[in-house]
């Protein structure tokens, strides 16, 4: 047949004879049987093998009679006059289909084990799919195919979220409760390099995720089919690889401290099944521990004696960790901070505690840092959260309450709708982002500096005349990330309703410049953190007085691209007061005296403060007021 000639002029035997649709013994020109033709694939057809088209798919059982579809005939006619292209493009499309099958049984959900290592072993869910697939009947087969490439491509999704979370959060993606967190990123991502391209950014993911499902799932086909047509080959190739896992699974063999007989696939969805399970076991044991409290049914008479008359401020600084204070980098210029701030509050009058404590989170999800803090629970995930500021345990704000002795509020510019948890803290008010009457530039995330909320507090509340004393929890938001574009600090004088910091925001850094480089990323960090204590100590230089009492802490450490791999989740906390007494109440917490805690500082987990604090400024559960405090 000559090769200018199209297939779709060939009679109907020689069109079969191209497409190698017909078995050998059926077609007159096929080759003998001493000399099997070659599949484009490049294994010899058997006897024994299904009938199947040049590039893996399979022929329907009707192709000798059916009319040939103009496109497929084209495509033949083009296998046949650059065969060696063809074959070429079948193996390499085999290939790619293998290894993309491989390397989605062998992904790793962990960034630091993502080395080539983890992808040279033998899968074993691989070879138990293959011995599978072998003995299904042909339609039975192709659809359990389609079936494990879609579940083997969500597993690797699930893969990529764990690697995601590990890095920003510490820990890795629970498929209970982390999906709104999924939102929450995606707003994150819209701050930092904008609405077009966060919008890129997400049709992108989408795409890919969906190709992933695509390719896979024809991937696992491509194999099936090829293992149909070599039944016998692929029969003993898996026969081979069965026995040698075997055997390197009894010799305990490793290449770079990772087994050669892998079952991390199966491992996998055992730990999501397990972590699933352990998820709802906690739900219920959680509600009941959220449901008993030492101090639920404490009279507001016999709360907080020990702070009455006094204006309490609790704020929390965005990613303040202990890595901004030891960290070689970062550290030089924060400490330099804290010491010249100690200085200048002594100078003012007052003075200072500070000590360690650890966080309920990492890198992000602040909401779960503050809760507990502030209730005395350990709130490490999205549920608890939930459970939690649904019910009626005594936050630590809620205690200033019931008192009925403090006016409570809140200063919460990352908040900029609705927030229903204002009645689980017990704020009388809550200023968030459309109430602090900011007319300036957004900083990234952040709505507004953290300099003008304090400004704003200070027009909205606390400089203005109260008939109770108040009690107030700030959140600081200029140090959360990305950390770029940063505010500078200004004479109190000139924040007026934020319009000036227009022209500080257009000279500030672009994220995306900041984020190219973990030195510069960790620079600006520190920067960012240096103006967040800089704007809360000369607050409270300015607007403080005998009666101020500040306890300020991190919600959290920063994300373990500033932090640094196996970071601890230690944030400071410092107390500072006017008073004297207020700190002799607190002499048993043997904090270091200054804002910056020692490295010999006491380090409690963060759910204690609670019941440390109530018990330092007031009696113990169940017992009477003290005559002095009456």
């Amino acid at each position: 047949m000559s090769h200018t000639t199209s297939s779709h002029q060939l009679p109907q035997e020689e069109r079969n004879t191209a497409t190698e649709d017909l078995p050998p013994d059926d077609d007159p020109k096929a080759a003998p049987p001493d000399a099997p033709e070659a599949t484009p694939d490049g294994g010899d057809a058997t006897p024994d093998t299904e009938d199947a088209t040049p590039d893996g798919t399979e022929a329907s059982p009707d192709t000798e009679d059916a009319t040939p579809d103009t496109g497929a005939a084209t495509a033949d006619g083009w296998r046949e006059r650059h065969p060696v292209a063809a074959r070429t493009l079948a193996w390499t499309t085999t290939v790619l289909a293998g290894a993309l099958v491989l390397a989605a049984l062998l992904l790793p959900n962990d960034p630091a084990r993502l080395t080539p290592a983890e992808f040279l072993r033998i899968p074993v869910e691989g070879i138990a799919g293959a011995a599978l697939l072998l003995v299904l009947p042909r339609t039975v087969r192709r659809v359990a195919a389609v079936l494990a490439g879609t579940v083997l491509a969500l597993l690797a999704v699930l893969d990529f979220l764990d690697i995601g979370f590990i890095e920003a959060l510490g820990r890795g993606f629970n498929v209970v409760f982390d999906w709104p967190l999924l939102g929450d990123g995606a707003s994150f991502l819209q701050d930092s390099i904008g609405r077009a391209g966060a919008l890129g950014v997400e049709i992108a993911a989408v795409v890919l995720v969906l190709a992933l499902l695509v390719l896979t799932a024809l991937a696992v086909v491509r194999l099936s089919n090829l293992m149909a047509r070599h039944r016998a080959a692929a029969a003993g190739t898996t026969l081979v690889l069965g026995s040698a896992w075997v055997l390197c699974a009894a010799l305990g063999l490793q290449v770079a401290g990772a087994p050669v007989a892998s079952r991390s696939t199966s491992d996998l969805v055992q730990a999501r099944m397990d972590g699933v399970s352990a998820t709802l076991k906690d739900e219920r044991e959680f509600a009941r521990v959220a449901a008993s409290d030492p101090y639920g049914n404490t009279p507001g008479s016999k709360l907080l004696t020990g702070l009455r008359g006094k204006d309490v401020i609790f704020t929390f600084i965005e990613s303040y960790g202990r890595s901004a204070v030891q960290d070689r980098l970062m550290a030089p210029g924060v400490d330099a901070v804290l010491a010249k701030g100690t200085e200048r509050l002594r100078a003012a009058g007052y003075s200072a505690r500070s000590g360690w404590l650890t966080s309920a989170t990492y890198g992000g999800s602040s909401w779960l840092g503050h809760s507990t803090f502030l209730s005395g629970l350990w709130i490490d995930n999205q549920q608890r959260y939930r459970t939690v500021t649904a019910g009626d345990h005594l936050s630590l704000t809620k205690a200033f309450q019931r008192t009925g002795a403090w006016r409570t509020v809140g200063i919460m510019p990352g908040v900029t709708k609705g927030w229903p948890e204002a009645k689980f803290y017990g704020l009388d008010h809550v200023y968030d982002s459309r109430e602090l009457g900011y007319r300036g530039p957004k900083f990234s995330w952040s709505t507004m500096p953290d300099q003008y909320s304090l400004s704003a507090f200070q027009r909205l509340e606390h400089g203005r005349p109260h008939d109770k004393p108040l009690m107030s929890e700030i959140i600081l938001t200029s140090s959360h990330n990305p950390w770029a574009p940063l505010p500078r600090t200004l004479p109190w004088n000139k924040v007026g309703d934020g319009s000036v910091y227009r022209s500080i925001e257009k000279a500030g850094k672009n994220p995306v410049d900041v984020w190219q480089q973990t030195d510069r990323v960790r620079t600006e960090y520190g920067k960012s953190i240096q103006y967040s204590l800089n704007s809360l100590i000369s607050y409270v230089e300015k607007y403080g007085n005998k009666n101020t009492v500040l306890v300020f802490l991190g919600d959290h450490q920063p994300v373990a691209k500033v932090s640094g791999d196996h970071a601890s989740r230690d944030v400071p906390v410092a107390l500072v007061a006017h008073d004297p007494d207020v700190l002799k109440r607190i002499s048993d917490w043997h904090w270091t005296p200054s804002l910056n805690p020692g490295h010999r500082a006491p380090v409690w987990r963060m759910d204690t403060f609670r019941d440390r604090f109530l018990k330092a400024y007031g009696p113990h559960p169940g017992t009477t007021t003290p005559a002095a405090s009456r």
